[in-house]
């Protein structure tokens, strides 16, 4: 495994400051097995960045990683999902000129076993996509959510 190097603040050409020095993956993972599809959130510890709030399992992209690896990786060590059970379906991206957030947005055709897997999450739960707007999400993802909410009906409703 490669030196884990992205760990760290940036703050943007928007004048933000992001974790991340190479920017920042979350995985926005879709179950389709269901009736309605669901998506996974994750409850973030208190202690974390934006701690108390819903958001995507998710990190700091490493130099030598595209954001599928990052997203997959941080969602494994977050919320227990194993790489074989996401299938890719979009990379959306937040571009802030020297940082960027991507979120991977993919499916799974199953339970891919998630848990709060590390002390980042206080919990992940399974949400109907209409019922994400009813959560306090991140102030990242509620920036987002709109267009990317879009997206997941286009591609999974």
């Amino acid at each position: 495994m490669s030196a884990r190097d992205g760990d760290g603040w940036t703050i943007c050409e928007c004048g933000g400051t992001h974790w991340g020095r190479f920017g920042a993956a979350g995985l926005l993972l879709v179950r389709t097995d269901q009736e309605v599809p669901r998506v996974l959130l994750q409850l973030r510890a208190a202690w974390t960045h934006g701690g108390g709030s819903w958001a995507l399992p998710g990190g700091a992209l490493d130099s030598h990683e595209d954001p599928v690896e990052a997203a997959v990786r941080e969602a494994e060590e977050e919320a227990g999902i194993a790489a074989t059970s996401v299938a890719v379906r979009h990379v959306f991206t937040d571009d802030h000129g020297n940082w960027s957030y991507h979120t991977v947005i993919a499916a799974t055709g199953g339970d891919p076993g998630a848990h709060d897997a590390n002390m980042e999450s206080e919990e992940v739960r399974w949400v109907e996509v209409a019922e994400v707007d009813g959560y306090q999400l991140h102030p990242g993802l509620a920036a987002t959510w709109p267009e990317l909410r879009t997206i997941v009906d286009d591609l999974f409703v």
